[in-house]
């Protein structure tokens, strides 16, 4: 008996284990991928090792292991990380082909502009990080403890590091998520501007709960720069709506 073009229990069967073929696809291009960056990742982790530790060689620090394992465990660590990175964008192109089809234009649209500019802004936040606040603050929280000889093992620096840099990137998705959130109305540059106070206090809880040392010089400096995205988000809303009024008046003008 048909059932008015409904897909029957088969059908619906049948399309299940497609997604999951598909997605099974997914998986394995992207671990290959992995792999294969990380192996070649491992072939030059000296100089990656050379790159990371670059603030603590600045003050003339090297980093030890205190366990027969932990220094190629901390090699391997890296490579996988350093691999994942580079093969981030085969990593998108396989997610981005997994979801795509099951979107409306709009949603296309939609992801065609926030995808590029949130990898780049993520990106932008953990360079920003590592060539500005991330070598102050090593400088600083070891130059405070001046009086004890710092011996620090390469697997606590490398989790201190990931645990610095990792929330700048996210941090800096700030503006982004603003011009979202003010394109769909929830928010309003008058609503930010008038709950700034409020902000400030979250952002400093914020700061000291992703910095990864309880000390207050890390999360201060933790805190200047979402300060200063914040702010920028207020424009990027300022911004935002002048277009949509723009536009309102536009269409108003129109149709009258």
């Amino acid at each position: 008996m048909k059932n008015n073009g409904a897909p029957d229990k088969d059908e619906r069967a049948m399309g299940i284990l497609q997604h999951l073929e598909e997605l099974r696809k997914v998986v394995i291009i992207s671990l290959i991928a992995i792999a294969v960056a990380s192996i070649i990742s491992f072939a030059f982790i000296e100089q990656i090792v050379a790159i990371i530790t670059k603030p603590l060689a600045a003050q003339g620090i090297k980093p030890v292991y205190t366990a027969i394992t932990e220094g190629i465990f901390t090699y391997f660590k890296i490579a996988l990380i350093a691999g994942t990175v580079i093969a981030a964008p085969v990593l998108l192109w396989q997610v981005w082909r997994f979801i795509v089809p099951a979107l409306y234009p709009h949603e296309r649209k939609y992801l065609y502009k926030i995808v590029p500019v949130s990898i780049i802004l993520f990106a932008v936040g953990v360079v920003f990080a590592y060539y500005t606040v991330f070598p102050l603050a090593v400088f600083v929280l070891i130059k405070l403890a001046s009086e004890f000889d710092p011996m620090l093992t390469i697997s606590k620096y490398l989790s201190f590091t990931l645990a610095f840099l990792i929330p700048f990137g996210l941090i800096f998705e700030l503006p982004l998520v603003v011009y979202f959130l003010t394109n769909i109305g929830v928010v309003t540059p008058e609503w930010l501007i008038r709950n700034r106070k409020y902000a400030i206090v979250i952002v400093f809880i914020l700061a000291a709960i992703l910095t990864p040392g309880p000390d207050p010089i890390s999360q201060l400096i933790m805190a200047a720069p979402m300060i200063i995205l914040y702010e920028a988000g207020i424009l990027v809303a300022k911004v935002v709506t002048k277009k949509k009024n723009a536009k309102f008046r536009k269409l108003a003008g129109e149709e009258s």
